[in-house]
């Protein structure tokens, strides 16, 4: 072999295509880029973002206005103009407690609960932590039981001598309350001193040993 004889292997080497020189090249005429239209025109491009006319997404896409708290806390929302309003024509006291009064002699406080709301229709679910507006006046004294109050819900509900409770979340020990806590180091020395100090009045020997003496 010799150095004219090398050539590259077949296939790894294809002639350039030459486009729009006559018919005989294969690609003339319109070398290859289709009949009209704007791709077959010299500089004509389109831009990767455009979507044939209609409205793209950067402006169907809503825009990210203001910032949202994911940790936000949806509350179910009364005012206490309406507890106090509903609990006036008596739909909210309990039978039992109807026409007694406290030992100072007013009225006794009517008791508010989630559930008698959404059984008297002021809150529509149960699903949501309820939470006392103060718009409104309160005519009488009440025992509202909520999640949370705003302040002017808490001195209205006061001023009218009733009582705003708010509903605690029980904690980890509540929880789990039937597993005993560890006793305090403090409490464990306590009692080892007080059993130490106590007089022995344990036997000295067992029922067995003394059944094996008498026999």
């Amino acid at each position: 072999m010799k150095l004219h004889d090398l050539r590259p292997a077949v296939g790894s080497r294809r002639p350039r295509t030459r486009v729009g020189r006559g018919i005989a090249a294969g690609q003339g005429k319109t070398a290859g880029r289709g009949t009209k239209g704007q791709k077959s025109r010299t500089g004509g491009s389109i831009q990767p973002w455009f979507e044939g006319g209609q409205t793209p997404i950067h402006i169907r896409v809503p825009k990210l206005r203001g910032f949202k708290n994911k940790f936000r806390i949806e509350y179910e929302i009364v005012n206490i103009g309406r507890i106090s309003a509903l609990a006036d024509t008596g739909v909210l006291d309990m039978p039992e407690l109807e026409g007694k009064t406290s030992k100072s002699g007013k009225p006794a406080p009517v008791t508010i609960t989630p559930d008698i709301l959404a059984a008297a229709g002021l809150i529509r679910t149960l699903n949501k932590p309820l939470k006392v507006l103060g718009h409104g006046d309160v005519t009488r004294p009440l025992f509202v039981v909520a999640d949370a109050f705003t302040k002017s819900a808490t001195a209205k509900i006061e001023a009218a001598g009733g009582t705003a409770q708010v509903l605690e979340v029980p904690t980890i020990g509540a929880i789990y309350a039937d597993e005993a806590p560890a006793p305090a180091a403090s409490a464990v020395a306590a009692a080892k001193s007080v059993a130490s100090s106590a007089p022995d009045t344990l036997p000295s020997t067992s029922p067995a040993d003394e059944a094996g003496s008498k026999a």
